[in-house]
């Protein structure tokens, strides 16, 4: 995928899909632009506190269920680290599920 296909491509995924609000996109975007700085390559490796900064997220309970619906939803696949000096891997998708054909 061409880099800057990226957000055309999301935008175009989401601009059909009605369960996504504001914060949803927010975060989708904020992972995305990690994955810019980590060079496209692999899943992003993030902080959950730095995520939220980043997507203006404040409540830690609000974060776990916009992840937790991104990956009902199949935008991403989550991997929690459990180790606070250890990043959780976190893979985009940028197409829900059904669009992929998985």
């Amino acid at each position: 995928m061409k880099k800057d296909s990226i957000l055309t491509v999301f935008f175009s995924a989401i601009e059909k899909d009605q369960r996504l609000g504001i914060s949803h996109i927010g975060l989708c975007v904020t992972l995305i632009c990690l994955w810019e700085k980590q060079g496209f390559k692999g899943p992003v490796d993030a902080f959950g506190k730095e995520i939220m900064r980043l997507s203006r997220i404040a409540s830690t309970a609000t974060y776990q269920k916009l992840l937790r619906q991104l990956v009902q939803y199949g935008y991403i696949r989550y991997l929690p680290s459990y180790y606070k000096g250890k990043a959780s891997k976190i893979f985009l998708y940028l197409k829900p599920s059904e669009e992929r054909g998985d």
